[in-house]
């Protein structure tokens, strides 16, 4: 009993630390200006430049706390400032309008230069397969996998799909210990989350499965149908990177993100999208 209160207390001190040590540098970097690096790189960012100030404003210390809290550590590649800017910046758009988020739960962001190749065991009507898979990106409990390549290429232009959205999108769903394609959100938007979300996720299963009259679905892709915690994550792409597709075709889709990430991306993007 005295060792397992000792532990308690050993934790309980070592969280106590944490909590002040992250205010102290929460308050050092509210006075930071962006390094020149990071401005250089974020200018470049389409994303970044359609901005309002007052958000760029907001999104600052954020980006400084990421990358001050986060271990970037390159696989087979140097880490640089861009490597940093350009996932710190979209961690943060995600969360900028979400008090206390950034992405607590995370550790280290492991970054390779290209895409990684990885096997996994599939099954298909009781038939059991091993694929070779070629991933933009992963996310596995406290750390995140991220091609560069794809992360550079998809920052700079404007694509449908953000592997660093996708990935850390995987991270808020884990928040509350279930990959479920249900992040941690407010009780009042839990019951319609739900309901929207795993309406058109069963919809879209039915029709990869049918492999035709994809109608709106097409710009949601067969990657989404895989299950829930997929499909959360690639909405939330569109969300942020095809924001006026989605709110044309699923308005309601649009509407309860909308309401979680608490930004209106079709407005603020609209001359980029």
């Amino acid at each position: 009993m005295q060792v397992i209160v000792g532990l308690i207390t050993v934790i309980l001190i070592w969280q106590t630390l944490g909590y002040f040590k992250n205010r102290r540098l929460w308050k050092k970097v509210r006075r930071m200006p962006l390094p020149s690096a990071y401005k250089e790189t974020l200018e470049k960012i389409p994303h970044y430049r359609a901005l309002p100030d007052e958000l760029k404003e907001k999104m600052r210390p954020k980006i400084l706390f990421f990358i001050e809290t986060k271990e970037f550590v390159g696989v087979k590649i140097d880490v640089t400032d861009e490597m940093k800017a350009v996932v710190a910046f979209y961690a943060c758009l995600m969360v900028v309008e979400i008090p206390n988020e950034c992405f607590n739960q995370l550790v280290t962001i492991l970054i390779y230069p290209y895409e990684v190749i990885t096997e996994e065991i599939r099954e298909n009507g009781g038939v059991y397969s091993q694929q070779k898979l070629l991933l933009e990106g992963q996310s596995i409990d406290d750390t995140v996998v991220i091609a560069w390549r794809d992360a550079k290429k998809q920052a700079y232009h404007l694509y449908p799909h953000n592997v660093v959205v996708h990935e850390l999108a995987h991270v808020l769903d884990f928040e509350d210990g279930v990959p479920d394609g249900v992040p941690p959100i407010q009780r009042s938007l839990h019951h319609r989350w739900t309901k929207v979300l795993y309406r058109h996720f069963k919809e879209l299963q039915s029709r990869v499965r049918k492999n035709r009259s994809w109608g709106d679905y097409k710009i949601l892709g067969s990657y989404a149908a895989t299950n829930e915690a997929e499909f959360f994550a690639v909405v939330s792409e569109i969300f942020f990177q095809k924001p006026l597709s989605l709110k044309r075709h699923f308005p309601d889709l649009y509407d309860i993100l909308y309401q979680f990430y608490g930004i209106d991306t079709a407005k603020i993007f609209k001359s980029i999208d």
